[in-house]
Protein backbone atom coordinates (compact mmCIF):
# COMPACT_ATOMS: atom_id res chain seq x y z
CA UNK A 1 0.00 0.00 0.00
CA UNK A 2 1.41 3.07 -0.63
CA UNK A 3 -0.09 6.62 0.65
CA UNK A 4 -1.10 9.57 -1.14
CA UNK A 5 -0.91 12.92 -0.07
CA UNK A 6 -3.26 13.89 2.62
CA UNK A 7 -7.39 15.01 2.69
CA UNK A 8 -9.98 16.61 4.23
CA UNK A 9 -13.25 14.67 4.92
CA UNK A 10 -16.63 15.16 6.84
CA UNK A 11 -18.22 12.74 9.05
CA UNK A 12 -21.90 12.79 10.44
CA UNK A 13 -22.12 10.31 13.35
CA UNK A 14 -25.77 10.10 14.64
CA UNK A 15 -26.66 7.92 17.37
CA UNK A 16 -29.79 7.29 19.39
CA UNK A 17 -28.52 9.78 21.98
CA UNK A 18 -26.58 12.50 20.57
CA UNK A 19 -24.95 13.41 17.12
CA UNK A 20 -21.55 15.06 15.79
CA UNK A 21 -20.23 16.18 13.00
CA UNK A 22 -16.53 15.84 12.84
CA UNK A 23 -13.71 16.72 10.67
CA UNK A 24 -11.08 14.26 9.33
CA UNK A 25 -8.08 14.79 8.16
CA UNK A 26 -6.17 12.36 6.82
CA UNK A 27 -2.55 12.74 6.27
CA UNK A 28 0.52 10.15 6.03
CA UNK A 29 0.69 9.99 9.70
CA UNK A 30 -2.89 8.76 10.44
CA UNK A 31 -6.22 10.19 10.66
CA UNK A 32 -6.88 12.99 13.33
CA UNK A 33 -10.57 14.36 14.32
CA UNK A 34 -11.42 17.48 14.95
CA UNK A 35 -15.05 18.22 16.03
CA UNK A 36 -16.90 20.82 14.79
CA UNK A 37 -20.62 20.48 16.03
CA UNK A 38 -22.45 18.71 18.51
CA UNK A 39 -25.96 17.66 19.23
CA UNK A 40 -28.84 16.05 21.22
CA UNK A 41 -30.75 13.18 20.10
CA UNK A 42 -33.42 11.09 21.31
CA UNK A 43 -37.13 10.18 20.68
CA UNK A 44 -39.91 12.21 20.93
CA UNK A 45 -43.36 11.59 21.52
CA UNK A 46 -46.08 12.17 19.15
CA UNK A 47 -49.85 11.39 19.77
CA UNK A 48 -48.36 8.79 22.11
CA UNK A 49 -45.90 7.44 20.21
CA UNK A 50 -42.34 7.32 19.76
CA UNK A 51 -40.44 9.11 16.65
CA UNK A 52 -37.38 10.24 15.10
CA UNK A 53 -37.45 13.83 14.80
CA UNK A 54 -35.56 13.25 11.61
CA UNK A 55 -36.08 17.05 10.29
CA UNK A 56 -34.55 18.31 12.90
CA UNK A 57 -31.67 15.93 12.59
CA UNK A 58 -31.06 17.38 9.08
CA UNK A 59 -30.98 20.49 10.41
CA UNK A 60 -28.08 20.33 12.77
CA UNK A 61 -26.29 18.26 10.11
CA UNK A 62 -26.66 21.22 7.87
CA UNK A 63 -25.60 23.82 10.56
CA UNK A 64 -22.89 21.05 11.23
CA UNK A 65 -21.41 21.40 7.56
CA UNK A 66 -21.37 24.59 7.72
CA UNK A 67 -19.24 25.50 10.62
CA UNK A 68 -17.04 22.41 9.31
CA UNK A 69 -16.19 24.52 6.11
CA UNK A 70 -15.69 27.68 8.40
CA UNK A 71 -13.22 25.57 10.17
CA UNK A 72 -11.05 24.78 7.14
CA UNK A 73 -7.24 25.83 7.29
CA UNK A 74 -5.98 27.74 4.40
CA UNK A 75 -5.73 26.14 1.31
CA UNK A 76 -7.63 23.14 2.89
CA UNK A 77 -11.05 21.52 0.85
CA UNK A 78 -13.67 18.87 1.94
CA UNK A 79 -13.14 16.05 -0.22
CA UNK A 80 -16.29 14.35 0.88
CA UNK A 81 -19.26 13.87 3.22
CA UNK A 82 -20.46 10.34 5.03
CA UNK A 83 -22.86 9.82 6.96
CA UNK A 84 -23.72 6.83 9.60
CA UNK A 85 -26.41 6.46 12.49
CA UNK A 86 -28.13 3.65 14.47
CA UNK A 87 -29.99 0.89 12.21
CA UNK A 88 -33.67 -0.73 11.85
CA UNK A 89 -35.64 2.46 11.86
CA UNK A 90 -36.60 4.17 8.57
CA UNK A 91 -38.94 6.91 6.90
CA UNK A 92 -41.76 6.45 4.65
CA UNK A 93 -41.61 8.70 1.20
CA UNK A 94 -44.75 9.21 -0.98
CA UNK A 95 -44.65 9.25 -5.05
CA UNK A 96 -42.49 12.97 -4.62
CA UNK A 97 -40.71 11.90 -2.17
CA UNK A 98 -41.92 13.65 0.65
CA UNK A 99 -41.74 12.12 4.39
CA UNK A 100 -44.94 11.19 5.24
CA UNK A 101 -44.36 11.25 8.93
CA UNK A 102 -41.98 11.16 11.35
CA UNK A 103 -39.74 7.63 11.71
CA UNK A 104 -41.17 5.50 14.78
CA UNK A 105 -38.31 4.85 16.95
CA UNK A 106 -37.41 1.03 17.48
CA UNK A 107 -38.09 2.18 21.23
CA UNK A 108 -41.57 2.19 20.41
CA UNK A 109 -43.57 -0.59 21.43
CA UNK A 110 -45.83 -0.98 18.35
CA UNK A 111 -43.81 -3.80 16.09
CA UNK A 112 -44.23 -6.48 19.43
CA UNK A 113 -47.10 -7.27 18.50
CA UNK A 114 -46.87 -8.04 14.92
CA UNK A 115 -43.83 -10.89 15.81
CA UNK A 116 -46.48 -13.87 15.87
CA UNK A 117 -48.14 -12.27 12.05
CA UNK A 118 -44.80 -11.84 10.51
CA UNK A 119 -43.74 -15.80 11.60
CA UNK A 120 -47.09 -17.01 10.77
CA UNK A 121 -46.32 -15.99 7.45
CA UNK A 122 -42.88 -17.18 7.31
CA UNK A 123 -41.58 -18.68 10.62
CA UNK A 124 -38.04 -17.61 11.65
CA UNK A 125 -36.61 -20.80 11.44
CA UNK A 126 -37.08 -20.17 7.17
CA UNK A 127 -36.38 -16.05 8.00
CA UNK A 128 -33.38 -16.98 9.68
CA UNK A 129 -31.75 -19.39 7.42
CA UNK A 130 -31.83 -16.88 4.78
CA UNK A 131 -30.99 -13.64 6.77
CA UNK A 132 -28.95 -14.79 9.40
CA UNK A 133 -30.34 -12.04 11.45
CA UNK A 134 -31.01 -12.33 15.37
CA UNK A 135 -34.26 -12.10 16.79
CA UNK A 136 -34.94 -8.20 18.23
CA UNK A 137 -38.55 -7.62 18.60
CA UNK A 138 -37.93 -4.10 16.57
CA UNK A 139 -36.21 -5.20 13.08
CA UNK A 140 -37.18 -3.21 10.62
CA UNK A 141 -39.06 -6.59 9.13
CA UNK A 142 -41.55 -6.37 12.11
CA UNK A 143 -41.95 -2.76 12.48
CA UNK A 144 -43.07 -2.59 8.61
CA UNK A 145 -45.94 -5.25 9.61
CA UNK A 146 -47.07 -2.21 11.59
CA UNK A 147 -47.49 -0.13 9.04
CA UNK A 148 -51.27 0.40 7.60
CA UNK A 149 -50.65 0.31 3.87
CA UNK A 150 -47.51 0.95 1.76
CA UNK A 151 -48.84 1.05 -1.29
CA UNK A 152 -47.48 4.50 -3.18
CA UNK A 153 -44.68 4.61 -0.66
CA UNK A 154 -40.88 4.13 -0.56
CA UNK A 155 -39.14 3.10 2.49
CA UNK A 156 -35.36 4.73 3.65
CA UNK A 157 -33.38 4.02 6.29
CA UNK A 158 -32.43 7.05 8.91
CA UNK A 159 -28.79 7.70 6.99
CA UNK A 160 -30.08 7.13 3.29
CA UNK A 161 -32.84 9.28 4.52
CA UNK A 162 -30.51 12.09 5.48
CA UNK A 163 -28.14 10.93 2.39
CA UNK A 164 -31.37 11.80 0.45
CA UNK A 165 -31.74 15.20 1.31
CA UNK A 166 -28.43 16.28 0.79
CA UNK A 167 -27.87 14.68 -2.90
CA UNK A 168 -31.65 14.09 -4.17
CA UNK A 169 -30.14 10.15 -4.78
CA UNK A 170 -31.97 7.52 -3.09
CA UNK A 171 -29.93 3.98 -2.07
CA UNK A 172 -29.79 1.59 0.33
CA UNK A 173 -26.21 1.22 2.12
CA UNK A 174 -25.29 -2.10 2.03
CA UNK A 175 -24.24 -2.72 5.92
CA UNK A 176 -27.56 -0.76 7.24
CA UNK A 177 -29.76 -3.01 5.05
CA UNK A 178 -28.28 -6.01 6.46
CA UNK A 179 -29.96 -5.33 10.02
CA UNK A 180 -33.52 -5.19 8.37
CA UNK A 181 -34.03 -8.69 8.66
CA UNK A 182 -34.62 -8.66 4.72
CA UNK A 183 -31.07 -9.55 2.95
CA UNK A 184 -30.05 -12.36 2.04
CA UNK A 185 -26.73 -13.40 4.36
CA UNK A 186 -25.25 -15.35 1.28
CA UNK A 187 -25.75 -12.81 -1.43
CA UNK A 188 -25.63 -9.71 0.39
CA UNK A 189 -29.00 -8.26 -1.67
CA UNK A 190 -32.75 -8.22 -0.89
CA UNK A 191 -34.13 -11.09 -0.25
CA UNK A 192 -37.11 -11.82 -2.57
CA UNK A 193 -38.41 -14.88 -1.03
CA UNK A 194 -39.32 -12.69 2.15
CA UNK A 195 -40.64 -9.61 0.46
CA UNK A 196 -43.16 -12.24 -1.79
CA UNK A 197 -44.22 -14.08 1.78
CA UNK A 198 -44.68 -11.22 3.41
CA UNK A 199 -46.52 -8.99 0.78
CA UNK A 200 -44.20 -6.30 0.29
CA UNK A 201 -43.04 -4.42 -2.35
CA UNK A 202 -40.43 -5.40 -3.99
CA UNK A 203 -39.29 -1.77 -4.80
CA UNK A 204 -40.12 -0.63 -1.34
CA UNK A 205 -36.56 -0.21 -0.60
CA UNK A 206 -34.24 1.30 -3.47
CA UNK A 207 -30.84 -0.74 -4.79
CA UNK A 208 -28.08 -1.64 -2.59
CA UNK A 209 -24.99 0.17 -2.47
CA UNK A 210 -21.65 -0.40 -0.94
CA UNK A 211 -19.00 1.49 1.21
CA UNK A 212 -16.74 3.86 -0.98
CA UNK A 213 -19.32 4.29 -3.44
CA UNK A 214 -19.82 7.99 -4.52
CA UNK A 215 -23.77 8.77 -4.09
CA UNK A 216 -23.82 11.89 -5.55
CA UNK A 217 -22.77 15.58 -5.15
CA UNK A 218 -24.64 18.30 -2.86
CA UNK A 219 -28.29 19.72 -4.26
CA UNK A 220 -27.74 23.23 -4.72
CA UNK A 221 -29.63 24.73 -2.20
CA UNK A 222 -27.60 22.72 0.30
CA UNK A 223 -24.34 23.60 -0.98
CA UNK A 224 -25.59 27.62 -0.33
CA UNK A 225 -27.09 26.10 3.03
CA UNK A 226 -23.44 25.09 3.92
CA UNK A 227 -21.44 27.24 2.40
CA UNK A 228 -19.64 23.90 0.56
CA UNK A 229 -19.02 24.15 -3.58
CA UNK A 230 -21.82 22.18 -5.14
CA UNK A 231 -18.94 19.50 -6.42
CA UNK A 232 -18.54 18.19 -2.68
CA UNK A 233 -19.54 14.74 -3.19
CA UNK A 234 -21.58 12.36 -0.20
CA UNK A 235 -19.80 8.88 -0.45
CA UNK A 236 -21.58 5.88 1.42
CA UNK A 237 -19.41 4.71 4.58
CA UNK A 238 -20.66 1.82 6.96
CA UNK A 239 -24.16 3.98 7.37
CA UNK A 240 -24.46 1.25 9.92
CA UNK A 241 -23.06 3.01 12.76
CA UNK A 242 -21.46 -0.15 14.23
CA UNK A 243 -20.06 -1.03 11.23
CA UNK A 244 -18.07 2.14 10.43
CA UNK A 245 -17.02 1.49 14.45
CA UNK A 246 -15.73 -1.77 13.53
CA UNK A 247 -13.57 -0.56 10.47
CA UNK A 248 -11.69 1.51 12.95
CA UNK A 249 -10.50 -0.99 15.58
CA UNK A 250 -6.97 -0.56 16.07
CA UNK A 251 -6.21 -4.63 16.06
CA UNK A 252 -2.39 -5.31 15.82
CA UNK A 253 -3.33 -9.01 15.59
CA UNK A 254 -6.41 -11.01 13.51
CA UNK A 255 -7.43 -12.94 16.27
CA UNK A 256 -9.76 -10.26 17.82
CA UNK A 257 -13.31 -9.97 19.46
CA UNK A 258 -14.96 -6.33 19.27
CA UNK A 259 -17.14 -4.98 21.47
CA UNK A 260 -18.59 -1.63 20.54
CA UNK A 261 -19.95 0.13 23.36
CA UNK A 262 -22.75 2.85 23.55
CA UNK A 263 -26.56 2.78 24.51
CA UNK A 264 -26.35 -0.76 22.77
CA UNK A 265 -23.20 -2.84 22.95
CA UNK A 266 -22.22 -5.03 19.72
CA UNK A 267 -20.40 -7.63 20.93
CA UNK A 268 -18.54 -10.55 18.26
CA UNK A 269 -16.08 -10.91 15.97
CA UNK A 270 -15.42 -10.41 12.67
CA UNK A 271 -15.67 -13.34 9.86
CA UNK A 272 -15.27 -13.93 6.06
CA UNK A 273 -18.22 -16.03 6.20
CA UNK A 274 -22.38 -15.99 7.78
CA UNK A 275 -22.94 -18.70 10.28
CA UNK A 276 -26.75 -19.92 9.60
CA UNK A 277 -26.43 -23.05 11.46
CA UNK A 278 -29.57 -23.92 13.74
CA UNK A 279 -27.20 -22.91 17.22
CA UNK A 280 -26.36 -19.88 15.81
CA UNK A 281 -30.20 -19.30 15.41
CA UNK A 282 -30.49 -20.60 19.28
CA UNK A 283 -27.72 -18.52 20.32
CA UNK A 284 -29.52 -15.63 18.48
CA UNK A 285 -26.38 -14.15 17.10
CA UNK A 286 -26.62 -12.21 13.73
CA UNK A 287 -24.81 -12.14 10.54
CA UNK A 288 -24.57 -8.02 9.76
CA UNK A 289 -22.30 -6.91 6.25
CA UNK A 290 -19.55 -5.27 7.28
CA UNK A 291 -16.95 -3.31 4.45
CA UNK A 292 -15.58 -5.43 2.06
CA UNK A 293 -18.08 -8.10 2.28
CA UNK A 294 -17.04 -9.24 5.82
CA UNK A 295 -19.34 -10.66 8.09
CA UNK A 296 -19.96 -8.94 11.56
CA UNK A 297 -20.98 -11.79 13.60
CA UNK A 298 -22.83 -10.28 16.73
CA UNK A 299 -25.07 -9.86 19.26
CA UNK A 300 -26.91 -7.04 20.57
CA UNK A 301 -26.41 -6.76 24.38
CA UNK A 302 -27.69 -4.19 26.73
CA UNK A 303 -25.70 -1.16 26.73
CA UNK A 304 -25.01 2.06 29.17
CA UNK A 305 -28.59 2.81 27.66
CA UNK A 306 -29.29 1.02 31.66
CA UNK A 307 -26.97 3.63 33.16
CA UNK A 308 -27.96 6.59 31.14
CA UNK A 309 -31.49 5.62 31.74
CA UNK A 310 -30.52 5.59 35.84
CA UNK A 311 -28.79 8.90 35.51
CA UNK A 312 -32.13 10.39 33.92
CA UNK A 313 -34.21 9.07 36.70
CA UNK A 314 -32.05 9.95 39.61
CA UNK A 315 -31.98 13.35 38.33
CA UNK A 316 -35.51 13.87 37.93
CA UNK A 317 -35.59 12.26 41.96
CA UNK A 318 -33.00 15.79 42.33
CA UNK A 319 -30.44 13.15 43.72
CA UNK A 320 -28.32 14.96 40.64
CA UNK A 321 -25.41 12.34 41.66
CA UNK A 322 -22.22 12.55 39.49
CA UNK A 323 -21.05 9.59 37.22
CA UNK A 324 -17.40 9.64 38.18
CA UNK A 325 -18.34 9.84 41.56
CA UNK A 326 -20.91 6.85 41.07
CA UNK A 327 -18.25 4.75 39.14
CA UNK A 328 -15.70 5.59 41.66
CA UNK A 329 -18.32 3.77 44.94
CA UNK A 330 -18.97 0.92 42.45
CA UNK A 331 -15.47 0.16 42.25
CA UNK A 332 -15.05 0.00 46.08
CA UNK A 333 -17.91 -2.84 45.76
CA UNK A 334 -17.39 -6.70 45.90
CA UNK A 335 -16.96 -8.35 43.12
CA UNK A 336 -19.80 -10.80 44.11
CA UNK A 337 -22.52 -8.51 44.10
CA UNK A 338 -26.27 -9.46 42.39
CA UNK A 339 -26.57 -9.98 38.65
CA UNK A 340 -29.57 -8.98 36.02
CA UNK A 341 -30.23 -9.96 32.45
CA UNK A 342 -29.03 -7.09 30.92
CA UNK A 343 -29.98 -8.29 27.85
CA UNK A 344 -33.91 -9.00 29.16
CA UNK A 345 -36.69 -6.88 26.79
CA UNK A 346 -38.10 -5.35 30.40
CA UNK A 347 -35.06 -2.89 30.13
CA UNK A 348 -35.85 -1.55 26.16
CA UNK A 349 -38.40 1.22 26.70
CA UNK A 350 -37.64 4.25 28.85
CA UNK A 351 -38.90 5.00 32.19
CA UNK A 352 -38.01 4.40 35.68
CA UNK A 353 -35.05 2.19 35.49
CA UNK A 354 -33.81 2.01 38.97
CA UNK A 355 -36.87 0.36 40.16
CA UNK A 356 -36.67 -2.14 37.09
CA UNK A 357 -32.91 -2.95 37.85
CA UNK A 358 -34.25 -3.63 41.32
CA UNK A 359 -37.00 -5.69 40.94
CA UNK A 360 -35.05 -8.18 38.11
CA UNK A 361 -32.65 -8.46 41.28
CA UNK A 362 -35.08 -9.06 43.64
CA UNK A 363 -36.38 -11.69 40.95
CA UNK A 364 -33.14 -13.56 41.62
CA UNK A 365 -33.52 -13.80 45.49
CA UNK A 366 -30.95 -11.65 45.85
CA UNK A 367 -31.15 -8.41 47.73
CA UNK A 368 -31.55 -4.95 46.30
CA UNK A 369 -29.32 -2.13 46.26
CA UNK A 370 -30.63 0.70 47.79
CA UNK A 371 -27.91 3.33 46.95
CA UNK A 372 -27.00 4.86 43.52
CA UNK A 373 -23.62 3.36 43.32
CA UNK A 374 -25.20 -0.54 44.26
CA UNK A 375 -27.40 0.18 41.43
CA UNK A 376 -24.01 1.41 38.76
CA UNK A 377 -21.71 -2.32 40.46
CA UNK A 378 -24.96 -4.02 39.36
CA UNK A 379 -25.32 -2.60 35.82
CA UNK A 380 -21.62 -2.96 34.61
CA UNK A 381 -21.20 -6.24 35.86
CA UNK A 382 -23.87 -7.76 34.86
CA UNK A 383 -22.42 -6.04 31.35
CA UNK A 384 -19.37 -7.14 31.69
CA UNK A 385 -20.46 -10.72 32.40
CA UNK A 386 -22.86 -10.58 29.29
CA UNK A 387 -20.13 -9.62 27.44
CA UNK A 388 -17.73 -12.53 28.06
CA UNK A 389 -20.48 -14.61 27.40
CA UNK A 390 -20.97 -13.52 24.32
CA UNK A 391 -17.49 -13.21 23.08
CA UNK A 392 -17.28 -17.14 24.43
CA UNK A 393 -20.43 -18.28 22.40
CA UNK A 394 -19.22 -16.24 19.65
CA UNK A 395 -15.90 -18.37 19.74
CA UNK A 396 -17.85 -21.59 20.10
CA UNK A 397 -20.68 -21.05 16.96
CA UNK A 398 -17.95 -19.56 14.47
CA UNK A 399 -14.88 -20.86 15.21
CA UNK A 400 -12.77 -18.00 15.46
CA UNK A 401 -9.28 -17.69 17.73
CA UNK A 402 -9.22 -14.38 20.15
CA UNK A 403 -6.76 -13.11 21.80
CA UNK A 404 -7.55 -10.16 22.56
CA UNK A 405 -10.57 -7.79 23.23
CA UNK A 406 -11.32 -4.62 22.14
CA UNK A 407 -13.80 -2.04 23.27
CA UNK A 408 -14.42 1.11 20.86
CA UNK A 409 -17.01 3.70 21.62
CA UNK A 410 -18.33 5.82 24.31
CA UNK A 411 -17.61 2.91 27.08
CA UNK A 412 -14.23 2.71 26.45
CA UNK A 413 -13.99 5.33 28.68
CA UNK A 414 -15.41 3.73 31.27
CA UNK A 415 -12.46 2.11 33.47
CA UNK A 416 -14.21 -0.04 35.56
CA UNK A 417 -16.39 -1.60 32.52
CA UNK A 418 -13.30 -2.06 30.89
CA UNK A 419 -11.53 -3.73 33.74
CA UNK A 420 -14.73 -5.73 34.70
CA UNK A 421 -14.20 -6.77 31.02
CA UNK A 422 -10.92 -8.14 31.12
CA UNK A 423 -11.48 -10.07 34.13
CA UNK A 424 -14.60 -11.56 32.80
CA UNK A 425 -13.39 -12.69 29.10
CA UNK A 426 -9.84 -13.48 31.13
CA UNK A 427 -8.75 -11.84 27.98
CA UNK A 428 -6.40 -8.83 27.82
CA UNK A 429 -8.66 -5.69 26.81
CA UNK A 430 -7.82 -2.84 24.75
CA UNK A 431 -9.83 0.17 24.90
CA UNK A 432 -10.36 3.09 22.61
CA UNK A 433 -10.66 4.90 20.48
CA UNK A 434 -13.69 6.70 21.51
CA UNK A 435 -14.81 8.26 18.23
CA UNK A 436 -13.95 4.65 16.28
CA UNK A 437 -17.50 5.59 14.44
CA UNK A 438 -16.49 8.61 12.94
CA UNK A 439 -12.83 7.27 12.41
CA UNK A 440 -14.29 4.52 10.51
CA UNK A 441 -16.40 6.28 8.68
CA UNK A 442 -13.42 9.11 7.51
CA UNK A 443 -11.10 5.94 6.84
CA UNK A 444 -13.64 4.19 4.21
CA UNK A 445 -14.27 7.81 2.63
CA UNK A 446 -10.22 8.42 2.86
CA UNK A 447 -10.21 5.18 0.97
CA UNK A 448 -12.08 6.00 -1.51
CA UNK A 449 -10.39 8.96 -2.25
CA UNK A 450 -7.28 7.10 -2.89
CA UNK A 451 -5.49 8.20 0.04
CA UNK A 452 -4.46 4.94 1.40
CA UNK A 453 -3.45 3.00 -1.84
CA UNK A 454 -5.57 1.51 -4.56
CA UNK A 455 -5.73 -2.05 -2.56
CA UNK A 456 -5.82 -0.68 0.83
CA UNK A 457 -7.49 -3.56 3.22
CA UNK A 458 -9.30 -3.47 6.06
CA UNK A 459 -5.75 -4.73 7.74
CA UNK A 460 -4.41 -1.24 6.43
CA UNK A 461 -7.09 0.99 7.88
CA UNK A 462 -6.63 -0.50 10.97
CA UNK A 463 -2.64 0.05 11.15
CA UNK A 464 -3.19 3.83 9.75
CA UNK A 465 -6.04 3.72 12.80
CA UNK A 466 -4.00 2.54 15.58
CA UNK A 467 -0.73 4.56 14.69
CA UNK A 468 -2.74 7.31 16.38
CA UNK A 469 -5.69 5.65 18.50
CA UNK A 470 -5.40 6.18 22.22
CA UNK A 471 -6.08 3.29 23.72
CA UNK A 472 -5.73 1.59 27.29
CA UNK A 473 -4.91 -1.43 27.98
CA UNK A 474 -6.75 -4.02 30.70
CA UNK A 475 -4.84 -6.97 32.03
CA UNK A 476 -7.35 -9.28 33.28
CA UNK A 477 -6.65 -10.28 37.21
CA UNK A 478 -8.50 -11.51 40.46
CA UNK A 479 -10.32 -15.12 40.36
CA UNK A 480 -11.46 -14.47 37.11
CA UNK A 481 -8.68 -14.33 35.35
CA UNK A 482 -8.01 -16.90 32.80
CA UNK A 483 -5.52 -19.13 32.83
CA UNK A 484 -2.41 -18.61 30.91
CA UNK A 485 -3.44 -20.48 27.30
CA UNK A 486 -7.47 -18.76 27.71
CA UNK A 487 -10.29 -21.28 26.77
CA UNK A 488 -11.32 -18.33 24.61
CA UNK A 489 -8.53 -18.28 22.14
CA UNK A 490 -7.49 -22.12 22.12
CA UNK A 491 -11.40 -23.19 20.69
CA UNK A 492 -10.50 -23.58 16.88
CA UNK A 493 -12.56 -23.90 13.57
CA UNK A 494 -12.96 -27.77 12.63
Amino acid sequence: MTARAGGVFVAVDIGASSGRVILGRVGSDGPSLQIVHRFPNGAVEVDGTLRWDVRELFTQVLAGLRLASDSLEPGERIASVGVDTWAVDYGLLDNDGVLTSLPFSHRDIRSGSTVDGVHSLMPFERLYEITGLQFLPFNTVYQLAAETSLDHHRALLVPDLLCFWLTGRRASEATNASTTGLVDARTGDWAPEILTRLGLPADLFPPLIQPGQRLGLLLPEVARSTGLPTGTSIVAVGSHDTASAVVAVPATVEKFAYISSGTWSLVGVELDYPVLTPASRSANFTNERGIDGAIRYLRNVGGLWLLQECLRSWTADGLAPQLESLLTEAAARPADGPRIDADSSTFIPPGNMPDRIRDAIKATGAAAPTEPAGVVRCILDSLADAYARTVRQAVELSGAEVDVVHIVGGGSQNTLLCQLTADATGLPVVAGPVEATALGNIMVQARAAGLLGDSASLTDIRAAVARTADTTRYTPHGPGTAPKTSPIARNRRV
